[in-house]
Protein backbone atom coordinates (compact mmCIF):
# COMPACT_ATOMS: atom_id res chain seq x y z
CA UNK A 1 0.00 0.00 0.00
CA UNK A 2 1.44 3.52 -0.89
CA UNK A 3 1.26 6.49 1.82
CA UNK A 4 2.68 9.78 1.49
CA UNK A 5 2.64 11.56 4.19
CA UNK A 6 3.29 15.35 4.50
CA UNK A 7 4.47 17.50 7.22
CA UNK A 8 6.13 20.81 7.63
CA UNK A 9 2.96 23.22 6.91
CA UNK A 10 2.37 26.18 9.15
CA UNK A 11 1.54 30.35 9.68
CA UNK A 12 4.65 32.28 8.81
CA UNK A 13 5.11 35.75 7.86
CA UNK A 14 5.44 37.08 4.55
CA UNK A 15 8.99 37.21 3.37
CA UNK A 16 9.36 33.64 5.62
CA UNK A 17 10.52 30.24 4.78
CA UNK A 18 9.27 26.94 5.17
CA UNK A 19 10.46 23.72 4.25
CA UNK A 20 7.54 20.74 4.03
CA UNK A 21 8.06 16.74 3.38
CA UNK A 22 7.11 13.99 1.89
CA UNK A 23 7.64 10.60 3.57
CA UNK A 24 6.85 7.54 0.96
CA UNK A 25 6.00 3.78 1.94
CA UNK A 26 5.09 1.65 -0.03
CA UNK A 27 6.71 3.55 -3.05
CA UNK A 28 10.33 3.79 -4.56
CA UNK A 29 10.45 7.53 -5.20
CA UNK A 30 14.20 7.29 -6.46
CA UNK A 31 12.49 5.27 -9.16
CA UNK A 32 9.65 7.61 -9.80
CA UNK A 33 9.08 11.17 -10.67
CA UNK A 34 7.43 13.63 -7.35
CA UNK A 35 5.85 15.97 -7.56
CA UNK A 36 4.35 18.90 -4.81
CA UNK A 37 1.02 20.41 -6.10
CA UNK A 38 -1.02 23.08 -4.04
CA UNK A 39 -5.09 24.14 -4.17
CA UNK A 40 -6.08 27.58 -2.75
CA UNK A 41 -9.33 28.09 -1.94
CA UNK A 42 -11.09 29.71 -5.06
CA UNK A 43 -8.24 28.40 -7.37
CA UNK A 44 -7.96 25.61 -9.25
CA UNK A 45 -4.80 22.98 -7.98
CA UNK A 46 -1.60 23.75 -9.40
CA UNK A 47 1.75 22.11 -9.85
CA UNK A 48 4.52 24.05 -8.32
CA UNK A 49 7.33 21.51 -8.41
CA UNK A 50 8.19 18.49 -9.67
CA UNK A 51 11.69 16.35 -9.81
CA UNK A 52 12.15 13.85 -12.29
CA UNK A 53 13.59 9.96 -11.81
CA UNK A 54 16.47 11.80 -12.97
CA UNK A 55 16.36 14.37 -10.58
CA UNK A 56 16.20 17.26 -12.88
CA UNK A 57 13.94 19.59 -11.38
CA UNK A 58 12.10 22.41 -12.59
CA UNK A 59 8.99 25.07 -10.90
CA UNK A 60 6.41 27.16 -12.95
CA UNK A 61 7.30 30.89 -13.40
CA UNK A 62 4.96 31.60 -10.23
CA UNK A 63 7.50 29.91 -7.53
CA UNK A 64 10.88 29.90 -9.84
CA UNK A 65 13.84 31.52 -7.63
CA UNK A 66 11.36 30.89 -4.71
CA UNK A 67 10.85 26.98 -4.43
CA UNK A 68 13.22 24.28 -4.93
CA UNK A 69 12.19 20.79 -4.87
CA UNK A 70 14.43 17.75 -3.25
CA UNK A 71 14.83 13.91 -2.81
CA UNK A 72 16.60 12.46 -0.48
CA UNK A 73 16.39 8.81 -1.77
CA UNK A 74 17.95 6.61 1.71
CA UNK A 75 15.07 8.13 3.19
CA UNK A 76 12.57 8.01 0.47
CA UNK A 77 11.70 11.14 1.55
CA UNK A 78 10.72 14.18 -0.94
CA UNK A 79 10.95 18.22 0.25
CA UNK A 80 9.88 21.49 -0.63
CA UNK A 81 12.01 24.46 0.29
CA UNK A 82 10.10 27.76 0.18
CA UNK A 83 11.64 30.70 0.52
CA UNK A 84 10.32 34.82 -0.07
CA UNK A 85 6.67 33.45 0.82
CA UNK A 86 3.67 35.43 -0.08
CA UNK A 87 -0.03 35.98 1.34
CA UNK A 88 -0.97 34.24 -2.54
CA UNK A 89 1.10 30.88 -1.57
CA UNK A 90 -1.71 30.05 0.74
CA UNK A 91 -3.01 26.96 0.34
CA UNK A 92 -3.17 23.24 0.97
CA UNK A 93 0.12 21.85 -0.13
CA UNK A 94 -0.02 17.87 -1.61
CA UNK A 95 2.75 15.60 -2.43
CA UNK A 96 2.61 13.28 -5.77
CA UNK A 97 4.47 10.52 -7.40
CA UNK A 98 3.60 8.54 -10.76
CA UNK A 99 3.05 11.94 -12.43
CA UNK A 100 3.86 14.41 -15.08
CA UNK A 101 4.58 18.06 -15.89
CA UNK A 102 1.02 18.17 -17.42
CA UNK A 103 -1.10 15.22 -15.37
CA UNK A 104 -0.98 14.50 -11.87
CA UNK A 105 0.06 10.85 -10.95
CA UNK A 106 -1.65 8.06 -8.82
CA UNK A 107 -0.71 8.65 -5.36
CA UNK A 108 -1.61 11.62 -3.26
CA UNK A 109 -0.38 12.79 0.39
CA UNK A 110 -2.62 14.44 2.79
CA UNK A 111 -1.87 17.84 2.55
CA UNK A 112 -0.71 20.62 4.47
CA UNK A 113 -1.50 23.82 5.25
CA UNK A 114 0.31 26.39 4.38
CA UNK A 115 -0.55 29.84 5.44
CA UNK A 116 1.25 33.17 4.72
CA UNK A 117 0.44 36.56 6.89
CA UNK A 118 0.94 40.08 5.48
Amino acid sequence: QVQLVESGGGLVQAGGSLRLSCAASGISFSDNNVAWYRHAPGKQRELVALIDKYDAANSPDVVKGRFTISRDNANNTAYLQMNDLTPEDTAVYYCNTLGTWTHAGTYWGQGTHVTVSS
